[in-house]
C-alpha cells in the first residue's frame, strides 16, 4: 500500500460527545458491519467525509465532527483505497493508535434528508450482504 498522501489536518466523524484531549480508540464496532469489531480508528483528510460518517454513524447522538491528531503512524483506508478508487481520492486513513481530539469542527456541511435517506439504505443493504467485506 502507499504511503499516506497526507500530513493534515484531519477529521473525524461521530456521534460521541468529546472534550479537547481525549483520544479516540480502535475496539468498537464497525458502522458498516455492526459484528465486525475494528482494530483501527478511522479519519479522513476532508471535513465533509468526516460530516458523512457522523450522520450515518448509527446512536441517537448528535452528530459531530472533530479535528483529530493521529498519535502514532497511520496508513491509506485499505477500504477505500485502490479497491473502490484509484489513489486515495477520499483522503481516508486508519491507525491502530489512538486520534487526540484538538478540537470540535461547527461548519460542516450537512445532508440533506434525502441524501441521509439514500445513505442509510445504501447502509442498510450492506449491513445485510454477507458479501460486503471490511479489511479489518
Amino acid at each position: 500500500m502507499a504511503e499516506p498522501l497526507d500530513v493534515g489536518p484531519f477529521y473525524h466523524g461521530t456521534k460521541a460527545d468529546l472534550r479537547v484531549g481525549e483520544h479516540l480508540t480502535p475496539g468498537f464496532r464497525s458502522n458498516y458491519k455492526p459484528d465486525v469489531v475494528m482494530n483501527h480508528i478511522y479519519f479522513t483528510a476532508l471535513p465533509d467525509g468526516a460530516g458523512l460518517a457522523a450522520e450515518i454513524t448509527p446512536g441517537d447522538g448528535a452528530p459531530r465532527v472533530y479535528l483529530v491528531e493521529p498519535t502514532g503512524e497511520f496508513e491509506n483506508d485499505p477500504n477505500v483505497t485502490d479497491k473502490k478508487f484509484p489513489g486515495n481520492p477520499t483522503r481516508s486513513y486508519r491507525s491502530k493508535a489512538p486520534l487526540r481530539i484538538v478540537a470540535e469542527v461547527h461548519d460542516w456541511p450537512r445532508l440533506t434528508p434525502e441524501a441521509l435517506q439514500m445513505w442509510q439504505e445504501r447502509l442498510a443493504a450492506i449491513r445485510t450482504d454477507d458479501r460486503a467485506e471490511i479489511m479489518n
